[in-house]
């Protein structure tokens, strides 16, 4: 019998410099504010130019975000951790495990950094730590995920952390009057099991 991972398990990981840890109800002012930077907009793909990218959310878009935030410990399906700089103790993003695939016992990684979390190492430590526990505890058969082309600083990250290039959709993304191709990467747990073997 297959044992599914238990996402319903809300983690606290540490790190040299970050904690991931469950969403608390403080942290949704925090988020929002994230949530509107220019970057974090441009880079997932939320917006598609910049007119929108600076556009302040509606009253209702806002509430909505904030019941998102509200129930991410209650979801059985997916996993998603605040990650907060140890040295401030401020939420400065997130990290989340989602579109769990149990046929395949795969999922997707998503990583997002605001202006207070950039250019410290904190997103690839943090990808690190989930990267752990997605293999060591949760027992992933692959993680994957998406990239645009115009996040070198992203992709970074993910090439240092083991991530293979499995293919490039074309053209895939339209960001004002330009096309923008979407990198896809994977990691497979042998993979991982080795990088860590070989990093001891």
């Amino acid at each position: 019998m297959k044992l599914e991972p238990n996402f319903l398990q809300k983690p606290t990981l540490l790190g040299e410099k970050v904690i991931l840890r469950p969403f608390q109800i403080e942290d949704i002012d925090t988020m929002l504010d994230i949530l509107s930077d220019y970057e974090v907009r441009k880079l997932t793909g939320s917006v598609c130019n910049d007119k929108e990218a600076y556009t302040p959310s509606s009253e209702e878009e806002l509430e909505k975000t904030r019941h998102w935030y509200r129930t991410r410990n209650e979801q059985k399906n997916r996993l998603d951790l605040a990650i907060v700089d140890k040295k401030t103790n401020k939420v400065v993003g997130e990290v989340v495990f989602n579109e769990y695939d149990d046929s395949s016992n795969k999922v997707n990684f998503r990583i997002l950094i605001g202006p207070d979390g950039r250019n410290k190492g904190l997103g690839s430590e943090a990808t690190s730590l989930f990267l752990e526990y997605g293999f060591n505890t949760l027992k992933l058969h692959k993680i994957g995920l998406h990239v645009f082309s115009f996040n070198p600083r992203g992709e970074h990250v993910y090439i240092k952390n083991g991530f293979v290039l499995e293919g490039i959709l074309r053209e895939d993304f339209r960001y004002e009057e330009e096309y923008i191709d979407t990198k896809v990467y994977g990691l497979l747990s042998s993979e991982f099991h080795a990088k860590e073997y070989e990093d001891r």
